[in-house]
């Protein structure tokens, strides 16, 4: 291949890789559950996090790998951020970018903070980390206020099955 078309592909390669960078999109909690209903079979695991959550900063590779291990079954993992909604290009995008979280990430758009909490669990005190999981085809939804290792994690998940 002649050096020309070679270095064309390697400088379109360049300027095409920050599009892919990983998207936070602001999402109310109605949309969220219209996702699980539209789910099926699909299980879902739902991070509730924050970028001043030390705890949830330090479970969130592990969802990462729990992605990896189970990319080929019928479950989604989801982060929600439940930083201000003002914290998102500041401090939750550059957050997503450093950690190169690959799950999906979403900022929860809700103002009202004890409505949104019962809704997602009666039983959620509103404390943090939080892992929801969800799948609709099972009748499943069941919080855990805690953080997860790894084992933990796909322990829990596969108890669920």
């Amino acid at each position: 291949m002649p050096v020309k078309p070679v270095l064309y592909i390697i400088l379109l390669h360049a300027f095409l890789l920050p599009a892919s960078a990983q998207q936070v999109r602001l999402v109310t909690l109605d949309e969220l559950e219209r996702r699980f209903t539209a789910g099926g079979d699909t299980t879902y695991v739902i991070n509730f996090w924050a970028t001043w959550c030390g705890p949830c900063v330090d479970e969130l590779p592990h969802f990462e790998k729990f992605r990896q291990t189970f990319k080929d079954e019928p479950v989604r993992v989801l982060l929600v951020s439940l930083d201000a909604r003002s914290k998102l290009r500041g401090q939750v995008l550059p957050f997503v970018k450093k950690a190169r979280l690959q799950n999906e990430v979403i900022l929860l758009n809700e103002t009202d903070q004890q409505q949104y909490i019962d809704r997602i669990s009666p039983e959620w005190s509103g404390s943090l980390p939080a892992t929801l999981f969800v799948n609709k085809g099972k009748q499943l939804r069941r919080l855990q206020e805690r953080e997860f290792t790894y084992d933990q994690l796909v322990a829990t998940f596969r108890s669920l099955k």
